[in-house]
């Protein structure tokens, strides 16, 4: 999948292989730290895993990020390796303990977009001079 944006300060191309469908499971960092937190108050041993249950693919996370951001974004499939296509694990341990995910993905990233881009764009001016936030396109195609 080819992403091209209109995002300052420059217009941004970033790739991903594959056609956007693999199914991946996100979760966010309050929601572990509270479930690692009752993991260690917990008599449980062995594995336990800790996730969200909201599986997404990776075209739907672009759009999430795009529409909490604003930004309208083209996608275009690229050839390539895509992994794993989805992944399930079962949260019944975690649940025994109570946990349960508070925050699901598109809260997750209206909360952390904008500090992101904040960082984003507080090193934009110096990026932009140093061209370090440009894509070298000729060591791109070389590889």
């Amino acid at each position: 999948m080819l992403l091209t944006g209109d995002s300052a300060p420059s217009k941004i191309r970033s790739r991903s292989l594959g056609d956007g469908s693999a199914v991946r499971s996100y979760t966010h960092v309050s929601d572990m730290v509270e479930g690692i937190y009752m993991l260690m108050q917990s008599d449980l041993h062995g594995a336990v895993n800790i996730g969200c249950p909201q599986y997404v693919t990776v075209s739907e996370l672009v759009e999430t990020v795009a529409k909490v951001a604003g930004k309208k974004i083209k996608t275009r499939c690229v050839e390539g390796p895509v992994g794993v296509q989805s992944r399930n694990f079962s949260n019944v341990r975690i649940y025994s303990l109570g946990w349960q995910p508070k925050v699901y993905l598109e809260e997750g990233i209206s909360l952390t977009y904008p500090w992101i881009e904040a960082q984003v764009m507080a090193l934009a001016p110096r990026a932009m001079t140093s061209g370090s936030m440009l894509t070298n396109q000729s060591s791109t195609r070389s590889r």
